[in-house]
């Protein structure tokens, strides 16, 4: 008897292609660095990991008519998690995160009641711009240069949910739904 499919789920937010390019612009030689490539940069709201495929249709409603009301966000600056001599990611920020935090909150409640536990770690919301292999070499000039860089300011209406597909060349994120915004209630 066949195995249920599994599938490696988040929620995230896409980035609009004019930020994309400007994020991508950043880029600079950095030893150990695996860059983002276009179709790669995205928001992480709720990572959900590998799931049943058969659990897809509950995960979709919970996801539907959050009492979230749209909002405008800003990416701006550079930062790394990990020390700049050695960094693990290399990310940009958005502000303002108070409305974020609430979509986030506000999707993790729905998910917990269908049962999926909160993450492990602290909702930090960022773009990852680039990952580190072990031999990483310093970020700080680069940190440096573009700490205040303002990459543009898009509407947030909507978020997806992504599948995650490993391949040789990195990561392939496929949508499977967008959720509009709904407001509140």
């Amino acid at each position: 008897m066949d195995k249920p499919a599994k599938l490696r789920l988040f929620f995230g937010l896409e980035i609009p292609e004019p930020v994309k390019q400007r994020l991508l612009s950043i880029r600079q030689p950095a030893a150990g660095a695996r860059w983002q490539r276009a179709d790669q940069l995205h928001l992480t709201l709720a990572f959900l990991g590998s799931v049943e495929a058969q659990q897809l249709p509950v995960i979709c409603d919970a996801a539907r008519n959050l009492p979230v009301k749209p909002f405008d966000l800003t990416v701006t600056g550079v930062g790394c998690f990990g020390h700049p001599d050695h960094p693990k990611n290399l990310w940009a920020g958005v502000r303002p995160v108070d409305e974020l935090a609430r979509l986030h909150e506000e999707l993790c409640q729905r998910l917990a009641a269908c049962g999926f536990g909160p993450e492990k770690r602290t909702f930090r919301p960022h773009i990852t711009l680039s990952r580190f292999r072990k031999e990483a070499g310093s970020v700080r000039e680069l940190l440096r240069e573009h700490q205040a860089v303002q990459t543009g300011t898009f509407a947030v209406n909507q978020f997806a949910l992504f599948e995650s597909v490993c391949g040789g060349q990195g990561s392939v994120y496929q949508i499977i739904e967008r959720f509009p915004l709904a407001g509140p209630e």
